[in-house]
């Protein structure tokens, strides 16, 4: 797409679905769900599972991960259907690009999700660390940077399509060092 001199992205296809990021209304993230659901959308919302003190009761609540998004896995037709639904706010854009999100890093925030791990949403940018790969558990496999901000057991995992940060508590033993190969000169 062209406007002017100005070049855009535009990830939505009129056949193939994929997935993308929408911002809503503050505190509205399960009713949009629940309506997109109803409107036949494939739709995602990352939930966590947290301890409220309310008046001296402890109780287990689930929270959204992401606090006013949830991602739709779309297709260019139903594009009008999640931008008109109650509670929508818009697609989350990257300099005015509709930039879709890969399959394998929705389904990273799902395994995430699945480990019923303490997660802190962090977003802004840090320091390049070593790059890591988790080596054991169900999160085996997944790539991301070393962070050592508060002891040695911070793993700091960037989605950069989702646009956050997540930083996870995980066991040193549990993670290696990525060595890059250099080529050795003859």
């Amino acid at each position: 797409m062209k406007l002017g001199d100005q070049s855009y992205e535009n990830h939505l296809d009129k056949t193939q679905a994929k997935w993308f990021a929408v911002y809503t209304r503050y505190k509205r993230e399960k009713v949009v769900f629940a309506d997109l659901e109803r409107k036949g959308i494939q739709t995602y919302l990352p939930l966590q599972k947290l301890y409220k003190i309310y008046a001296k009761k402890k109780k287990l609540v689930e929270m959204p991960l992401f606090s006013c998004y949830l991602f739709v896995k779309i297709t260019k037709e139903q594009y009008r259907i999640v931008k008109d639904a109650e509670g929508v706010v818009d697609f989350v854009c990257f300099s005015k690009n509709m930039i879709s999100i890969p399959d394998h890093e929705i389904e990273i925030v799902r395994r995430i999700v699945g480990e019923n791990m303490e997660i802190d949403l962090e977003n802004h940018s840090y320091e390049r660390g070593d790059m890591v790969e988790v080596v054991s558990g169900s999160l085996s496999g997944l790539k991301g940077k070393l962070l050592n901000k508060k002891g040695k057991k911070n793993f700091l995992l960037q989605l950069n399509k989702i646009g956050y940060n997540l930083l996870l508590e995980i066991n040193p033993k549990d993670i290696r060092k990525i060595v890059k190969k250099t080529m050795a000169l003859a």
